[in-house]
């Protein structure tokens, strides 16, 4: 079974700039995927030849994504949710995702990598 977990990162870029970057190809396929294809709701992202495929389940602008794999099972998906503190102007992007116990540790590392990439697309 897999288990939820939440990891928050950083970023210093404003919501806007930050969700075209998690919402459309263009943006993920900048530090997400080397290419992305849509259809519908169904987004196909490439990996050096390798392709999954997601159902964009729920967006909201400049505050949220959300995608199923359609090959998962379970009621597994990944968020992207934007935060920002309203006292200090601080972004901050909160991904939600599901692993399994013993995957945890290269998930979360795979996170970090992608996010570094996000931060280097953004200029940071």
């Amino acid at each position: 079974m897999k288990n939820k977990f939440e990891l928050e990162y950083s970023i210093n870029s404003s919501p806007k700039i930050l969700f075209t970057r998690l919402s459309t190809p263009g943006g993920l396929s900048e530090w997400f995927a080397d290419d992305i294809n849509i259809q519908g709701n169904i987004y196909t992202f490439i990996w050096e030849g390798t392709e999954q495929q997601a159902e964009l389940l729920n967006k909201k602008d400049n505050q949220l994504v959300r995608f199923k794999w359609l090959d998962e099972d379970e009621d597994s998906y990944f968020e992207f949710k934007i935060r920002k503190d309203e006292l200090t102007g601080e972004v901050a992007l909160v991904i939600t995702d599901f692993s399994e116990d013993d995957e945890k540790e290269d998930t979360i590392e795979l996170w970090d990598t992608q996010i570094a990439e996000l931060k280097h697309a953004l200029g940071l």
